[in-house]
């Protein structure tokens, strides 16, 4: 009995071994997805062609058939969910599908407590992430790659708004909240219509009437593949496919169009100027073999579509699975599951629920897809850590003349280029604007020249532009006597910036206020950001608060805040005479007239019997000669023609700085200066004194929030007639001791005014702009004119046409302080003086030289050699040279005579001496 039990055992064991030794038969594989589809049509024909190459491969799976199972979802998600149930009842190792996002995130909870991998080959959803369904893979590119693409395509072309029409599921909704990550990146706004996921015709019409009010006109459509192209169709019905619109379309439309027969390309003429994205799939022989199969295939009525990207994604996902089972096969020997316990007690009808069992590794086959690496039809299929297909780029195409044109490629790594991404494999992801190239593109209408991509207004719709009604300072803007006609010198900028705009912008003034007093500026601006008016023309200041909600155009006038305060004359003090010259200029003048009288001294000394005699009497006489050039009372006069020449430099010199500093004393001793103690803002806050503001202007929040003056030291004047009693009244009899308000009101208040001035210089930088809603691409074109008008000199001639009819206001401002001369004015006339004195100077000596040369020659030559020293100290020399210097020309010429006609006696004190001490040092060495 025990031998018959111990064989038996045995025989179990040894068939449990061959059992488990023994690969599969079969083994099952599972799709799920619409068949009359766009998608399906082309993905179903490409997967049942996969598995018959696959079962025909004996390299693969290696004698055991894969079997397809498919059931259609029908554009459900409780369809495709059934459709899941079903598969998984035949125990399939994994599903492929679906197409539809939506279904994808219901399938990939039933494949997460199944265990049993899901590898879709068409849900582009991008919150499909591996961390929250970890069996889910995807065969087919995110669309967080497609939307970064379209957010460079728009960028490429600098646009700032679109308008995005998208269907309402969770591929539309979240394909088009990672497009509006990407423009936000790009600094750019994107509106968002929605359609219903069974739209029609009519909500289709409604919608893009709905968008026209909106101002942008570049579209970017997000939905499902639609053979009829309805969106389309029923914009060119509105009109809506003409040069003014930009259409962009996600690979839905690349998808629908390949689908298309050669019968059906007509249908192109709708698409006139449409740019659109395809998912880029390398040419390859195996892409070319396939392509001619799928002919035969449609021939024979294996297929009824033309292939498109995801039927090429299709077949390479069934590859992809079974290369994996193979692997996993020859690891594991057989494939197993196990039951679930509630599942199985669950009586049911139709779906069978308690057949639905645990694939035992699925986690396993799961990893063996990750771990795929080979080359299809589609490209590379690899996997990152996100369980997606690495990103092999866009194709991006235009559709003109009723055919597809591909214009370039987009990639991750090397952005927009004219060349295929796999041609750029390897370089450095950073790449710059500027790199990016695209060929020509035909917009709708046919034109190629970039189109505007916005309407801000139109004839129907003019643009709102609020202009403050003034009751003060008129000529700046106002409407004239209540006739509707606004003009000022801010209108005349507005219409010459208007007219550098390139295109046309029909406008219509409204004016803001009552006219009896000043509007509140800060009210205009906000009803500009709450869409009360488009735009505000105006002395509108652009002020920080301001900019938080609106934008502003380029400043057309520098502004700034300045303090107006009484004035009187100035007393002058006893040291007024030094004001005219700063201490520098006075330093270098000094210097100069006692460089002139050294210079006058060389050159003249000797010839000029004034500028010899003692040494006390030389000195005096020349810095009495430079000193009195001043007052041109010279009592010597100069003999040299080079000395002559260095005088009429330095009296031309001299005149110049004369007349300067006579005109600079003048200045200061008529200068005005304050009659109150206020020099400046910090002595204006530290008093107690009432301080006035224009009524209506920022000014009264920027002394109070940014200055710290309580608002009971404000008081507010509307007019200048105001500003005149305020100042005249004073702090002490109900005026206000000072005015702060903007240089260009100052200027024009003051320009009949006499006894008020401007103290010191002002304190705040700022300028007046016009004000847009934010985000108004026509602030960037005003902006641009402006800078256009100040280049060309426009600006300056319309402020002249308005306020320099009696002088411009800016000229007759007081400074606070003269302006000293400064050396720098002058270097010119200091450098050219001292070139003439330098010259001179050289040419003196070099005279001198000569000559001392030629005497000391004759005298060697005419002293006997018992007097002629061998040796000559250079000191000895030097001091010669100085003696023969100090000699009067005359006797130095003398001296030449008698070398010539040589005598015993020479007939010259002073030679004799010189010649006696030549012959000490000559005897001493001998």
């Amino acid at each position: 009995m025990a031998k018959a039990l111990l064989l038996f055992i045995f025989v179990w064991i040894l068939l449990n071994g061959f059992v488990s030794c023994q690969r599969p038969k079969y083994v099952n594989l599972g799709a799920v997805f619409t068949f009359d589809s766009v998608i399906g049509r082309a993905a179903r024909p490409a997967m049942e062609a996969a598995v018959s190459d696959i079962n025909k491969d004996k390299r693969i799976l290696n004698g055991t058939e894969l079997r397809l199972f498919v059931e259609d979802a029908r554009c459900n998600v409780f369809m495709g969910s059934v459709g899941a149930f079903q598969v998984l009842e035949k125990h399939v190792v994994a599903i492929i599908g679906p197409q539809s996002s939506g279904i994808a995130h219901m399938i990939s909870q039933i494949a997460n407590g199944l265990q049993v991998p899901l590898v879709s080959y068409a849900a582009t959803d991008p919150t499909l992430s591996a961390l929250q369904f970890p069996f889910f893979v995807r065969t087919t590119q995110s669309d967080s790659y497609q939307m970064a693409a379209m957010a460079d395509l728009i960028d490429f072309y600098g646009w700032k708004e679109v308008i995005a029409i998208y269907v309402d599921d969770d591929s539309g909704r979240n394909g088009i909240a990672a497009l509006e990550g990407e423009l936000a990146k790009k600094m750019a706004r994107m509106y968002k219509l929605q359609l219903s996921v069974n739209f029609d015709d009519t909500e289709i019409m409604d919608l893009l009437k709905q968008s026209k009010p909106l101002g942008p006109r570049v579209y970017i459509v997000h939905v499902n593949p639609d053979p009829k192209l309805r969106i389309f169709t029923v914009a060119q019905r509105l009109q809506m496919m003409t040069d003014n619109y930009i259409w962009f379309a996600t690979d839905w439309l690349s998808t629908t169009i390949d689908s298309f027969s050669q019968m059906n390309q007509t249908s192109l003429s709708a698409l006139q100027g449409v740019v659109g994205l395809r998912q880029h799939i390398p040419e390859s022989s195996q892409k070319k073999a396939f392509l001619s199969r799928w002919r035969v295939m449609q021939r024979k009525g294996l297929a009824s579509s033309e292939l498109n990207t995801y039927g090429l994604q299709a077949y390479d996902t069934v590859w992809a699975v079974a290369y994996a089972i193979d692997r996993f096969i020859d690891e594991f020997k057989n494939i197993t599951f196990s039951s679930i316990g509630k599942l199985h007690d669950m009586k049911t009808s139709e779906l069978h629920l308690g057949e639905l069992e645990v694939f035992s590794n699925g986690s396993s086959l799961l990893n063996k897809i990750m771990q795929t690496n080979f080359t299809g039809l589609s490209g590379r299929m690899q996997f990152n850590n996100d369980r997606n297909v690495e990103s092999g780029g866009y194709d991006v195409i235009n559709i003109g003349h009723v055919s597809i044109h591909t214009v370039g490629y987009w990639s991750n790594i090397s952005g927009f280029s004219l060349l295929p991404p796999e041609t750029r494999q390897g370089e450095q992801s950073n790449y710059s604007h500027v790199d990016q190239k695209l060929q020509k593109i035909t917009w709708p209408g046919g034109k190629i020249e970039r189109p505007r991509g916005w309407v801000i207004a139109d004839d129907e719709r003019p643009l709102r532009i609020g202009v403050p009604y003034r009751a003060s300072f008129v000529d700046f803007v106002t409407e004239v006597n209540k006739s509707h006609k606004i003009e000022g010198y801010c209108i005349d900028v507005f219409l010459e910036a208007r007219k550098l705009v390139p295109y046309d912008v029909p406008y219509r003034f409204e004016p803001f206020g009552d006219g009896r007093s000043d509007p509140n500026y800060n009210e205009l601006v906000r009803m500009v950001a709450e869409d009360v008016f488009d735009a505000a023309v105006g002395d509108i200041a652009i002020v920080r608060n301001r900019t938080k909600i609106v934008d502003f155009s380029q400043p057309y006038a520098a502004t700034g805040l300045v303090i107006v305060a009484p004035v009187r004359n100035s007393k002058s003090s006893a040291w007024v005479f030094l004001k005219p010259f700063t201490v520098e200029m006075w330093f270098v003048t000094a210097a100069s007239f006692v460089m002139i009288a050294v210079v006058i001294w060389i050159l003249e000394h000797r010839v000029n019997d004034e500028f010899r005699g003692p040494p006390r009497r030389q000195i005096v006489t020349m810095f009495m000669f430079s000193f009195s050039t001043l007052f041109k009372t010279n009592q010597e006069t100069t003999v040299s023609p080079l000395g002559r020449m260095v005088m009429v430099v330095w009296l031309f010199l001299l005149m110049v700085i004369t007349a300067s500093y006579t005109a600079s004393l003048t200045s200061i001793l008529t200068f005005q200066q304050l009659s109150s103690p206020i020099t400046g803002i910090d002595s204006l806050i530290a008093s107690n004194w009432p301080i006035g503001y224009p009524e209506g202007s920022f000014v009264n929040a920027y002394l109070s929030e940014s200055l710290y003056i309580p608002r009971s030291r404000l008081v507010p004047l509307g007019s200048p007639e105001a500003y005149k009693k305020a100042l005249r009244l004073g702090p002490n009899n109900g005026g206000v001791a000072a005015i702060v308000d903007e240089l260009p009101y100052v200027e024009i208040f003051l320009t009949n005014q006499n006894d008020f001035g401007i103290i010191g210089q002002p304190f705040t930088k700022g300028g007046w702009g016009f004000a847009f809603q934010r985000e108004s691409p026509l602030a960037v074109y005003m902006s641009t004119a402006i800078l256009k008008l100040s280049e060309t000199g426009e600006l300056q001639r319309i402020h002249k046409r308005w306020f320099c009819k009696k002088g411009c206001p800016g000229e007759k401002r007081h400074n606070s302080e003269p302006n000293q001369i400064h050396l720098f004015s002058f270097w010119g006339l200091y450098l050219l003086c001292g070139v003439f004195i330098a010259v001179a100077l050289l040419a003196f000596l070099l005279r001198v030289v000569r000559q001392f040369v030629r005497y000391k020659r004759r005298q060697m030559q005419l002293a006997s050699p018992s007097l002629t020293s061998s040796t000559t100290h250079c000191s000895q020399v030097i001091f010669h040279f100085f003696d023969f210097i100090d000699e009067k020309e005359e006797v130095i010429k003398k001296m030449f005579t008698q070398c010539e006609n040589p005598t015993p006696l020479i007939s010259l004190e002073r030679s004799e001496n010189t010649s006696k001490e030549m012959k000490g040092p000559a005897n001493d060495e001998n």
